[in-house]
């Protein structure tokens, strides 16, 4: 017998197969040809980029100080001391003068806001408005502990419904229909200190 048929079969060699880092190749080279960008992707790049640069911008300026609050300007300069006596002078020389509804002088009477015109049309020279309503938007608003001789007072809710002159002392001028005449009253008094109040200067 031959040696072939006698002897036991022998493996075939194997040859040593080269290895290849698929992976490795796909990450670190870059095809040639890359998927065009559309132009909204090519707007947005930018924005994306800016993004932390806003966002630290607006930190700053949050952290920065608030501009200071101008107040509000009014075209009726404010009272002097000689102003707000004259005012305070001829209030208190009308009281006693008769009611009478839509009364603006001294010889027909008053009504409260005929009076407060008549005393600052004769000390100022200035003309408020007729209603009281509106004469809650005439002059400049003041806080009831810093009122002083010569300021409105004016008494009500969202739409006020009374007003007077305030004359010193917790004391003010004005003209109540159930009184009948000009009166001389105090803030602090049973009934004026229930009603809601505010003050506004000229």
């Amino acid at each position: 017998m031959s040696k072939a048929g006698t002897g036991a079969a022998r493996p075939h060699p194997v040859r040593p197969v080269k290895s290849v880092h698929v992976n490795e190749t796909r990450h670190h080279h870059m095809p040639d040809t890359a998927v065009p960008m559309t132009r909204s992707q090519r707007s947005r790049m930018p924005l994306h980029r800016l993004l932390p640069m806003g966002v630290f911008l607006l930190m700053v300026g949050c952290a920065s100080p608030p501009a200071p609050q101008r107040p509000a300007v009014s075209n009726i300069p404010p009272l002097t001391a000689e102003q707000s006596n004259s005012i305070t002078i001829h209030a208190l020389g009308l009281v006693g003068t008769p009611y009478r509804y839509g009364g603006n002088t001294p010889e027909g009477g008053f009504d409260c806001s005929g009076l407060i015109g008549y005393v600052y049309r004769s000390s100022l020279g200035q003309v408020p408005p007729r209603t009281v309503a509106r004469m809650a938007s005439f002059g400049r608003p003041v806080a009831m502990s810093e009122i002083r001789s010569g300021d409105l007072v004016i008494f009500g809710n969202s739409t006020p419904s009374h007003a007077g002159i305030y004359v010193g002392d917790g004391r003010f001028v004005h003209a109540p229909s159930t009184g009948g005449e000009v009166r001389l009253d105090r803030l602090d008094g049973v009934y004026w200190s229930r009603q809601p109040t505010q003050a506004r200067r000229p």
